[in-house]
């Protein structure tokens, strides 16, 4: 089987890459001609670990390349992902100006009978834009060919990203056809054989449930968040409550976790575009209204926090911050909540002195040198005044903290993520602030 997948971002790479892993013939398309130059050298333009090595695999067996021509996929392609990206517009809603580019080219290149899949995120009611999108280049041509349109979500954690797509907890799908139905089951059929369900539905379904399953998530997020605010102000240590609600099984451990509010390229565009797509119907969404504020005012708490404790005299301050992606294991940085906290503590003429394992030069590419990029995490400490806590990167737990007390000219951590114990940090003379925890004096 030969497919093609357009767009070769996060999810495009991802997808097309594992597609290869498990013997398809797969060319990746993007209209950046330096990435695909990079990608054909076995250079990614993305930061997940065990991807590199998968590529360079698969591009040596020949099964995987990357073309900025797609007419020249249509021949030999059975099927066409769409993974190219849908934007924010500045109401929130998604962009789909790329995918139904995609639409247009496979309808005026298309010669025999193509299944079209959407990968990227689309608000509900895109599968038939896409339809009308081909169909019309088609009567421009004055050609009938059949071709089939279908709807297939990615549910990709940044970070775990090729063990969720290799070993999925379920394969969304939503088809109009039979045939569709068919093509799809035979090409997750490797994926499938270890007793993960392909779950197959009407198309705007199979559009609504990524919208849905992205949202509840955010909202879980929000919700333990604002239980942490509230914790802090009542005495309650919210580590207590998120353990004691965490054992009920309606609820679960995952998405409990307080922090610093969520970011990264799902959550924040996913969330505003499903707002959107209500309010165009006439109907408010006043629960994801309020997750949207939540995690908003959230991302500003750890400065708040730091201009509370040094009450207001932070001009000039030293901050030293560890993490800046929007969670561990990538590089990205968008909606990252360190590029908010950077932005006040520059505003209030601090400064910062900031590390990060792999994110660091796609931050330097978005704000340039306006803060100082540390060598390593005890770099960063050097003469700063406090330590933020951003990102909870597995290198930043068992620091020495003897080291840190001894670089920092006020002993002082504001975590984040919740990631240390106040009672270690105590024993070495280090003050602990924590989120949804009372600061003990």
């Amino acid at each position: 089987m030969k497919i093609t997948i357009v767009g070769t971002g996060y999810v495009g790479l991802v997808t097309g890459t594992c597609f290869a892993e498990v013997g398809i013939d797969v060319t990746c398309v993007d209209i950046d001609q330096q990435k695909i130059e990079n990608l054909n050298k076995g250079i990614s333009p993305i930061y997940e670990p065990g991807l590199d090595a998968i590529i360079e695999r698969n591009v040596s067996k020949g099964r995987l390349s990357f073309t900025t021509d797609l007419s020249s996929c249509m021949d030999d392609t059975e099927v066409i992902f769409s993974a190219v990206g849908t934007p924010p517009d500045e109401d929130g809603s998604a962009d789909l100006k790329y995918v139904l580019d995609v639409a247009r080219t496979v309808g005026k290149t298309m010669n025999k009978y193509i299944l079209i899949v959407t990968k990227s995120t689309v608000p509900v009611g895109t599968a038939k834009k896409v339809r009308e999108a081909i169909q019309d280049e088609l009567d421009k041509r004055g050609v009938a060919i059949e071709f089939d349109v279908a709807s297939n979500p990615e549910f990709l954690k940044e970070g775990d990203a090729i063990s969720d797509f290799m070993k999925p907890d379920r394969i969304v799908v939503g088809v109009e056809s039979e045939k569709a139905e068919a093509i799809i089951s035979k090409l997750y059929k490797p994926f499938t054989l270890n007793g993960h369900p392909v779950i197959f539905m009407d198309v705007p379904s199979a559009e609504m449930t990524k919208y849905a399953a992205n949202s509840m998530l955010a909202t879980k997020i929000s919700f333990m968040n604002d239980i942490a605010n509230l914790c802090e102000i009542i005495g309650a240590d919210v580590n207590m409550v998120r353990k004691g609600i965490g054992s009920d099984s309606r609820i679960g451990h995952k998405f409990i976790y307080p922090g610093i509010g969520y970011g990264g390229s799902c959550f924040p565009k996913d969330v505003k575009a499903l707002i959107k797509t209500a309010e165009s119907v006439g109907y408010p969404m006043r629960v994801l209204k309020a997750v949207e504020e939540v995690n908003d005012n959230q991302k500003s708490v750890l400065f708040n926090k730091f201009s509370e404790y040094f009450n207001g005299d932070i001009k000039g301050k030293t901050v030293a911050m560890w993490g800046l992606s929007f969670k561990p294991q990538t590089d990205d940085m968008r909606e990252a909540p360190a590029l908010v906290l950077i932005k006040k503590l520059l505003e209030a003429g601090c400064h910062v002195r900031a590390y990060d394992p792999v994110a660091m030069h796609e931050t330097k590419r978005r704000i340039g040198d306006t803060i100082y990029y540390g060598k390593d995490t005890y770099d960063t400490l050097d003469e700063a005044d406090c330590l933020f806590v951003v990102t909870e990167w597995t290198e930043f737990r068992f620091p020495s903290w003897g080291v840190v007390k001894k670089l920092l000219k006020s002993p002082v951590i504001f975590d984040g993520r919740n990631i240390f114990d106040h009672t270690d940090l105590e024993h070495f003379g280090i003050e602990y602030i924590g989120i949804g925890i009372k600061q003990r004096k």
